[in-house]
């Protein structure tokens, strides 16, 4: 493979706070980083070898990006040491998907792109309405989930003390994919029981659960009033919501600021989320993070306004994955300014997806 000349490799340090101002450079730097046999990954060296096209010389743009495969379900076998570019140091943070279509994926993210979204997250949670200071009531999975490793660091840095109920998003799965509709019912009462423990006792004004679970918690009187007297913030995330019902949860949980996260561990990050006629907008972090959102059957875009799949792309110092068709479909957006790729509204997920049903849980 030929060298790419011509690339500013600083253009992949982070953290940073300045937007970069030349995406196509940023694109070139991370295709030479990831594909030089100095600085890529045993991973991406070994796959670029039976590619039929030559990555240092084809990708010049990130709709260039679509000639890579999907090549993700590997993650789900590739060690994570296989995955580190030769180029970068530190020890990973490993997290895994949560395992909807399968056995789960896995991703290495180094401490400086955790840093990043770490800070992204601050902002985020703070233009949402988060009560600083105040505990934060973390009702989602733990483990191997990068959302409570996120969560829990954001919440030390915004001053509030992070009470954790653990979930395990697989089991309910196993559940759901076997119809065992009591034992789900029995397992979420278990879970909003421990959250329950929680708000009786403790300073909490800030709650993060995903939209099943709140909408489990709202069907519970005692549960309402409890949110209602103590909560001012809700982050919704993990799993998807209808407009309708969001309309309703704002209705039964009225003093509390509800807003919604989109991101895919895929990604290794959540959008920005801004609000449009009472719908979220979801804005991935170009251009570390592309999102397309495309007929599944011919990979075109579709017209602005209309749904179609999602395709994520995530090309950062310490990971590349390319051209990844989701299990997500979404209403097609333009992007603010310099937005490299689409933004997405009304994201939910497909029927099936690889030849099986997708089966959402309770995240």
């Amino acid at each position: 493979m030929k060298v790419m000349a011509d690339v500013d490799f600083s253009l992949l340090d982070v953290p940073r706070n300045d937007p970069i101002s030349d995406p196509e450079a940023y694109l070139r730097a991370a295709i030479a980083w990831h594909f030089g046999p100095a600085t890529g990954s045993r991973y991406w060296l070994r796959t670029a070898a039976r590619l039929p096209f030559d990555p240092l010389t084809s990708i010049r743009t990130f709709a260039d990006l679509r000639l890579f495969p999907n090549f993700v379900n590997e993650l789900r076998e590739v060690p994570v040491e296989d995955l580190i570019p030769q180029g970068c140091s530190g020890l990973p943070h490993v997290f895994e998907s949560g395992g909807t279509t399968g056995a789960p994926k896995r991703t290495s993210q180094l401490p400086d792109w955790t840093e990043q979204v770490i800070r992204w997250q601050i902002e985020d949670f703070t233009a949402g309405g988060f009560e600083t200071g105040r505990g934060l009531l973390f009702v989602m999975p733990s483990g191997p989930h990068g959302v409570g490793y996120f969560s829990r660091e954001v919440s030390r840095r915004l001053g509030a003390v992070f009470f954790p109920v653990d979930l395990d998003p697989r089991w309910v799965k196993k559940l759901a994919a076997r119809n065992a509709t009591s034992e789900i019912a029995h397992y979420v009462d278990h879970v909003i029981e421990q959250a329950v423990y929680v708000l009786q006792t403790q300073d909490v004004g800030n709650l993060h659960t995903s939209p099943p679970l709140l909408e489990a918690m709202a069907r519970d009187d005692a549960v309402v009033d409890l949110i209602n007297e103590k909560v001012r913030f809700i982050l919704l995330s993990g799993a998807h919501v209808d407009v309708d019902t969001l309309d309703l949860l704002r209705s039964i949980f009225p003093r509390a600021s509800i807003t919604m996260a989109f991101g895919s561990t895929m990604v290794l990050s959540q959008a920005s989320t801004r609000l449009r006629d009472d719908s979220f907008v979801f804005d991935p972090r170009s251009p570390y993070v592309v999102m397309w959102v495309v007929d599944p059957t011919t990979g075109d875009p579709v017209p602005y306004g209309s749904r179609g799949q999602v395709v994520m792309n995530h090309l950062s110092k310490g990971m590349f994955i390319p051209n990844n068709l989701e299990r997500d479909s979404a209403i097609r957006l333009s992007g603010p300014p310099g937005h490299v790729g689409d933004s997405l509204s009304e994201v939910k997920p497909v029927a099936t997806f690889e030849g099986e049903p997708v089966i959402e849980g309770v995240y």
